[in-house]
């Protein structure tokens, strides 16, 4: 049966059917999580994300906190930064980067063996201010973050790791899991951009009262 819903009230009906399905499946959400949680599964349509979603102490706190303070977010794929409201997050001082397709960038990788994820990473470093990492595409990203880290050279402010695919994805992941940068990662192997794209825009809903 199809049911009519007025365009501007499709969201809000799509986060009902949500809620329903999470109650049947007996799923109960951390409330300080709950609106990353249902944003990626509104963009997904996939409720394994209630379970494998994993979140360090107080991350969407930490990460809104970032977000007021004026911290940019740093994307490794162009349709991650496409997907992010960069509007609300101008509106606090920050913007949105994503190196990966610069020819300065895939110069410099070809020429010292590396990929571009990794590249890039060392770009975001320089920033010299905060930034949210925001990655749902390259594992060799999150593994160039740990090696800055772990080599004492820069300590990125908050991860989201949510690369979707098969090599390195599940163990670029855990190197944070656990660890004591802030973090939302997304354990096995599902991500993607879209998801990484959600996450972000579920940290900047939430900031405004009564946003979703």
């Amino acid at each position: 049966m199809i049911e009519f819903v007025k365009p501007e009230e499709i969201e809000a009906r799509s986060f009902e059917i949500i809620s329903q399905e999470l109650e049947a499946r007996k799923i109960q959400l951390a409330p300080e999580n709950k609106d990353v949680i249902m944003r990626v599964i509104h963009t997904t349509a996939d409720f394994d994300f209630a379970e494998s979603l994993k979140f360090s102490p107080d991350a969407v706190r930490v990460a809104r906190e970032l977000i007021q303070e004026g911290a940019d977010i740093v994307t490794d794929t162009n349709m991650a930064k496409a997907g992010i409201n960069k509007r609300k997050l101008e509106a606090f001082g920050g913007q949105v980067h994503c190196f990966m397709a610069d020819e300065d960038v895939a110069a410099e990788a070809k020429s010292r063996g590396l990929t571009r994820a990794a590249v890039s990473m060392e770009r975001a470093a320089a920033l010299g201010k905060k930034v949210i990492f925001a990655l749902g595409n390259a594992p060799t990203a999150l593994i160039s973050l740990h090696d800055m880290k772990k080599c004492g050279i820069y300590r990125p402010d908050f991860v989201i790791g949510v690369p979707v695919g098969f090599v390195n994805v599940v163990a670029a992941k855990e190197l944070f899991l656990g660890g004591d940068v802030p973090y939302i990662i997304n354990e096995g192997r599902k991500g993607g951009s879209t998801v990484a794209a959600a996450i972000c825009n579920a940290l900047l809903y939430g900031i405004d009262v009564g946003a979703r």
